[in-house]
């Protein structure tokens, strides 16, 4: 079976049936282990970056050979077997029902006036303190998870699957969640989670970039903005703190012809994110079905690219 079509099913797999909290999860296996990790290496390193280091060289490392040996063993079973194992491990990678379900869920508790409900919610979504927000602070740490988290959760892993197949795009999803576990910028891993955070911008570079035009496109088919979604992209992705979630959430907070960022709470201080976008108008309920269908149809999109270049130089 072609990778193409691999992709295609792990795809359709994910938007109907997203992540059953029944089913035990590669990505929380990955980042369980990250974290156990965490206490040996920096007993075994004085230097605090060299065990983040080696922490983050062996989780990479060891979710690549695991993938690699459940194909590989799949093999042996037979050709079905090797294609059922490689569309699993690449329906794992994505995440795009998941973003959306969690939108939805704060979304639907907004429309039946639970703002308590709603912040408990967008709390399993964001990092910030939900405890004090208002309905428009809800909906915008909805909004902007959603947005940032595009990259990493839905175009990322897709491009990596076209790249090198059900391997890549987990061991990307390593890298994601090493700078999901170690890469804050506090006293505790300042230090120790700066090559996880580093890998994690490398590795997302290019599929953040090539994320922009696909937005602007999307914003075309859901009756957005699409040519603020490129200008607010390109103006704006810079000043985010992330140098590629902020490119998507720029992008998407101009398609939406809104204002991202401002000040925010976390961990009790408060924290001044960057504009981004334009306010043309404010923000409502509806922007965050919007962002969802935006999120969903950039993830079509850019899937449908990428089979198109890989049919022309894989024949």
């Amino acid at each position: 079976m072609r990778l193409e079509l691999q992709i295609g099913i792990a795809m359709i797999l994910d938007l109907l049936i997203g992540d059953p909290r029944w089913l035990p999860h590669p990505v929380k296996l990955i980042g369980n282990g990250a974290a156990w990790l965490e206490a040996p290496m920096r007993g075994a390193f004085r230097n605090a970056r060299v065990a983040g280091l080696v922490t983050a060289l062996t989780v990479i490392s060891i979710t690549a050979i695991l993938s690699w040996g459940v194909i590989l063993v799949a093999g042996f079973a037979g050709t079905g077997f090797r294609n059922a194992a490689s569309i699993v491990l690449l329906y794992f990678t994505f995440a795009g029902r998941d973003l959306a379900g969690h939108a939805s869920r704060v979304n639907r508790a907004l429309r039946e006036s639970d703002l308590q409900g709603a912040r408990a919610l967008v709390s399993r979504m964001v990092g910030r303190d939900t405890a004090c927000l208002d309905e428009r602070g809800v909906i915008r740490a909805a909004v902007e998870s959603v947005a940032e988290n595009t990259v990493d959760g839905v175009t990322a892993p897709l491009f990596f699957a076209f790249l090198g197949g059900p391997v890549a795009a987990l061991t990307y999803k390593a890298i994601s969640t090493l700078d999901s576990t170690f890469g804050y910028k506090n006293e505790r891993y300042i230090y120790f989670g700066w090559a996880s955070a580093r890998i994690d911008d490398v590795a997302a570079w290019v599929p953040a970039r090539l994320t922009l035009p696909f937005v602007s496109l999307a914003a075309a088919f859901t009756g957005l903005h699409p040519w603020l979604a490129l200008r607010c992209g390109l103006r704006d992705g810079g000043k985010h703190t992330s140098p590629n979630s902020g490119i998507s959430e720029a992008a998407t907070a101009g398609a939406l012809g809104v204002e991202l960022g401002g000040p925010l709470l976390r961990q009790g201080h408060i924290f001044e994110a960057p504009l981004l976008g334009d306010n043309l108008e404010p923000l409502q309920r509806q922007h965050i079905s919007a962002t969802v269908r935006l999120m969903l149809a950039t993830a079509v999109l850019f899937s449908l690219f990428l089979c198109a270049v890989r049919l022309l130089i894989v024949h």
